[in-house]
């Protein structure tokens, strides 16, 4: 079959609180959504189990695994204080009022990841999307940017250990620098982490610069494109036109990971970009006719009353299915940067025409 939903209720319990920016109840109103829009078309919806620790183990450091663990369980059952909290996560992954069972969701999250790499992997589907993944911060002794657990690093992990895949794209269009995916490869040639992010110098975590393009092995293997503030529709498709698609075509993945949810939206609280839906359709339609075989993770998004129209048009796009809504918003009447883009553009390929045949010139 084409494509595949991945999620189960627990995974609402991926709540930090309701004084938090990132709430669980987004992947239940999109479903719904879902069903309504693409009525009996409406792909299979399938669930995952959780992960153990010792699968875990494949991207975390055991010692981490244990603190977090036991961390937010005794969070979630009322026990609030551990002062070792601040040597394995950042302030923004402290809950804020009544957590989620937000640790054993996260596991249902990375096996959701795991799920998604064997289903597409044994070709009973081409594409699988897994709803609530793309903890993109995370790192294997260091959890941050309101992820514990690197779903995206795992199922990459994962390919490469037991399927021996050797050219794995990862393609992050959060609006946000994965900053977790990128250290997990950021020495390997197996991956090829193309990030399309805002600008780092306005928005966390603060890294994912041009200049940032992987070592040793991992050379020219790691792309950061910093979009400046306001970069829209058109900065994304000159974006992906002249340097992902390019570069897509040159490396031949065995796969794609994307990763990226509502966050670009332009009425995004936490952000300042500037996609409307029919922008984030674009996104999906671009990485639907980049990859034969795909597996997507869906998160990201504050706008709690857009995220399920900003998902499902993403999804739309992946799914080629059409899509006609109204962005639920009025976008101000400020233009693009387009200028600014073009010259990112033209930096980058000078940086990476020492790696890339195609941004060589003749």
């Amino acid at each position: 079959m084409e494509i595949a939903i991945l999620y189960r209720p627990e995974i609402k319990e991926y709540d930090f609180g309701e004084r938090h920016p990132f709430h669980g109840r987004r992947g239940e109103e999109v479903l719904e959504l879902m069903k309504k829009h693409f009525g009996k078309k409406m792909p299979p919806l399938l669930k995952a189990e959780k992960v153990s620790d010792e699968e875990l183990t494949l991207i975390c450091k055991k010692d981490y695994i244990e603190f977090t663990k036991k961390f937010y369980l005794n969070f979630y059952q009322g026990k609030r204080s551990d002062g070792k909290f601040y040597q394995y996560h950042s302030l923004d992954n402290l809950p804020q009022g009544q957590p989620g069972n937000i640790e054993e969701a996260a596991r249902y999250i990375v096996g959701q990841a795991k799920l998604a790499a064997d289903l597409v992997q044994k070709g009973k589907f081409k594409r699988v999307i897994s709803l609530g993944g793309g903890l993109h911060h995370a790192k294997e002794n260091f959890g941050e940017g309101f992820c514990l657990y690197n779903d995206v690093a795992f199922c990459a992990k994962y390919l490469i250990e037991k399927y021996h895949l050797e050219k794995i794209l990862i393609l992050d269009t959060d609006a946000h620098c994965g900053n977790g995916t990128m250290e997990y490869f950021y020495q390997t040639s197996k991956v090829l982490f193309i990030d399309l992010h805002q600008d780092p110098h306005t928005l966390y975590p603060g890294t994912g610069f041009l200049h940032q393009i992987g070592s040793g092995p991992g050379e020219g293997y790691t792309v950061n494109f910093p979009l400046p503030p306001l970069a829209g529709d058109k900065c994304y498709q000159m974006v992906f036109e002249e340097i992902v698609e390019p570069l897509v075509k040159e490396f031949q993945p065995q796969i794609v990971l994307r990763n990226g949810g509502s966050d670009p939206y332009f009425a995004d609280p936490l952000t300042n970009l500037g996609l409307t839906l029919k922008g984030l359709y674009l996104i999906g339609e671009k990485v639907r006719k980049l990859a034969k075989r795909e597996i997507d993770f869906i998160a990201s998004g504050y706008n709690l009353e857009a995220l399920p129209y900003c998902w499902l048009a993403l999804i739309s796009g992946l799914m080629g299915r059409k899509f006609e809504m109204k962005d639920p918003f009025q976008k101000s009447l400020e233009k693009e940067p387009i200028e600014e883009t073009r010259k990112i553009i033209e930096e980058l390929k000078k940086i990476l025409q020492k790696y890339w045949k195609c941004f060589k010139k003749n």
